[in-house]
């Protein structure tokens, strides 16, 4: 098998696929790893896929020169989103008074990248997605778009982002938001899970991972699990379980970022526990563009210290550390479709103690806490 990077550390970003003038680059996700696959029947080999692959040649990181935590001051667009809002308040400054933003959207049971140029359109980017996404498609007309004079605002994953500099180039038009990354499942795991449940993606209208400080998993209206339990896939997600292989060794899991600015939790905040609760984004800046699209977003920008901010995002420090269980559990995963046999016979304690807590708290013996609660939602969130 001849691959553009490494074996098993394709991050997926799709770039040398969109590249290839002879289409000879396939994607092969096997649930564990990507791998960008060359077809030698076609290759001409013009070395193109491997100079624009960002793990092949990443691009170059940046210190942080300005950071700020807070929160978007429109209360309704802090309440919709994972955390504070920065994310949506940057994207609806960008398409009032700079240009349009490419970011993912769930649809039609994919996490593509599309392009929104008004405030009605920014609103299919909101929320968290804990899973793979395809940019694929994006960078030709991100490119064409900077240079007829557009500007652009990229939202991506540190590797997405790598991939459209790449791409694109450095250039004044382009502005490009990272989020901090913990890794991500390939989406056959998602489709696992679901299957076990008798559902489809495709057949998941909207779908959210994330409500505020509650992980879990919701779409369609269904129950994954009661309030005192964690759904398998949110567990497994949480738990460094389930990402590809790459995510462990992630180039771009450090202090120094890729982008113009940097956006997470700010987890460890000093800020009151009601604050906490209703959400408080942190940001980096590494370049003064993005220091100036940050203070002139609608936010409420507060002080935040960068070595608790640090110590509170490891990915800020290194990459997800691979788990003793991962190579088992995802061994079993890609032979046995049923994702709860599967959980049933690697993670037998979680297995049987989520059964007993959901016939007790069914039985009304046992609430425990309703900090989470894991139901879908077929609105969107």
């Amino acid at each position: 098998m001849k691959t553009v990077c490494q074996v098993n550390q394709c991050t997926g970003c799709m770039a040398c696929v969109e590249l290839c003038p002879k289409n000879a680059i396939n994607i092969k996700d096997d649930l564990v790893s990507y791998n960008a696959v060359i077809d030698n029947t076609k290759c001409v080999e013009c070395m193109s896929c491997i100079k624009i692959c960002q793990v092949n040649t990443p691009p170059i990181l940046k210190e942080p020169i300005y950071w700020k935590q807070g929160w978007a001051k429109k209360s309704n667009i802090r309440e919709l989103s994972s955390s504070g809002g920065f994310a949506t308040a940057l994207e609806l400054e960008f398409v009032k008074n700079f240009g349009s933003v490419c970011s993912c959207e769930f649809r039609n049971g994919k996490f593509l990248f599309t392009f929104a140029e008004t405030e009605e359109e920014v609103k299919k980017f909101t929320g968290s997605k804990y899973v793979k996404s395809n940019p694929y498609g994006i960078y030709k007309i991100i490119k064409k778009k900077i240079l007829n004079g557009e500007k652009i605002l990229f939202v991506g994953l540190p590797c997405q982002v790598g991939a459209v500099i790449n791409y694109v180039g450095e250039h004044d038009n382009l502005y490009t938001v990272d989020l901090i990354c913990h890794g991500t499942p390939s989406p056959f795991v998602l489709d696992r899970f679901l299957d076990s449940y008798n559902y489809k993606l495709t057949e998941v209208k909207d779908i959210s991972f994330r409500t505020k400080n509650d992980f879990h998993l919701e779409g369609n209206r269904h129950i994954f699990a009661v309030p005192v339990n964690t759904d398998y896939y949110t567990r497994l997600f949480l738990d460094s379980v389930s990402y590809t292989e790459n995510c462990y060794k992630c180039n771009y899991a450090q202090l120094k970022r890729v982008s113009d600015i940097t956006l997470g939790d700010s987890w460890g905040s000093e800020e009151d526990e009601e604050t906490q609760k209703a959400g408080i984004s942190l940001a980096l800046c590494q370049t003064e563009k993005g220091k100036m699209l940050l203070e002139h977003s609608d936010l409420r920008l507060l002080d935040v210290d960068l070595k608790r901010a640090i110590e509170y995002n490891h990915q800020l420090r290194h990459p997800s550390c691979m788990p003793n269980e991962r190579e088992r559990f995802l061994k079993e995963l890609k032979k046995e479709k049923n994702f709860k046999k599967v959980m049933r016979k690697c993670y037998p304690k979680v297995y049987y103690k989520n059964i007993v807590k959901t016939i007790l708290y069914k039985c009304k013996i046992y609430r425990g806490g309703y900090n989470l609660i894991y139901v879908i939602s077929i609105d969107n969130s």
